[in-house]
């Protein structure tokens, strides 16, 4: 699993020109899954995701959590994380996972993401979206299931 992270100070996603989630500050995720990712697998994740300090203190030092600023969270699947570029121009996406593991796990991660904080809003799997954001820094990190 793969989850880009970006520190923002607002961002929305639309499909279908509506808008479908928005936040003001919080972390929006972007989450890739592989069809040997599994729940423990995403609770590992949410849990780091949203407990990284990189929010900044009254010193302006990364010290603090999404939580501790009382940060929203705008999650969106995104498969082309795990886009492979070795061969040739045109990337494949066979490392990602199936649409039917993805969604389930997809899911899984809003409504366990709910138990984190109140504000966690979402794209539709699946759908081409639009996604509009303000990022605080830039702030941007990758983390990958494979290096937990």
């Amino acid at each position: 699993m793969k989850f880009l992270i970006q520190r923002v100070n607002k961002a929305s996603v639309k499909a279908d020109n509506v808008i479908t989630g928005q936040i003001g500050k919080g972390l929006l995720i972007f989450a890739g899954i592989c069809e040997s990712d599994t729940e423990e697998i995403a609770d590992k994740m949410l849990k780091k995701a949203y407990n990284l300090r990189i929010f900044s203190d009254s010193e302006g030092k990364t010290n603090l959590s999404a939580g501790d600023v009382g940060g929203s969270l705008l999650v969106i699947s995104q498969f082309t994380l795990y886009a492979n570029c070795k061969k040739g121009n045109r990337p494949s996406f066979f490392e990602a996972g199936s649409p039917a593991h993805a969604e389930k796990l997809y899911n899984y991660i809003v409504n366990k993401a709910k138990e984190y904080c109140s504000t966690v809003e979402t794209g539709r799997f699946g759908a081409d979206m639009e996604v509009v954001l303000s990022n605080d820094g830039p702030f941007t990190i990758m983390l990958d299931s494979e290096e937990l």
